[in-house]
């Protein structure tokens, strides 16, 4: 675990955009899978428009 642990995540709430978490992160997936991201920030898609969801890939800016 990282010297972070136990410590709050920053959570940045956007109107039109992901969830920006400060990593690293690990999600739960509602089939049970997990994903993991060592990366300082990710960006949780949550139109659910991402090729590579959770991870946003910026699909929520095209119309559709």
């Amino acid at each position: 675990m990282d010297d972070r642990a136990g410590r709050a995540r920053r959570i940045t709430v956007q109107r039109r955009g992901p969830l920006l978490v400060e990593g690293p992160v690990e999600v739960e997936l509602e089939d049970g899978t997990t994903v993991f991201s060592d990366r300082f920030r990710v960006a949780l898609c949550t139109c659910r428009r991402s090729r590579r969801f959770p991870w946003c890939d910026t699909s929520h800016r095209r119309k559709g």
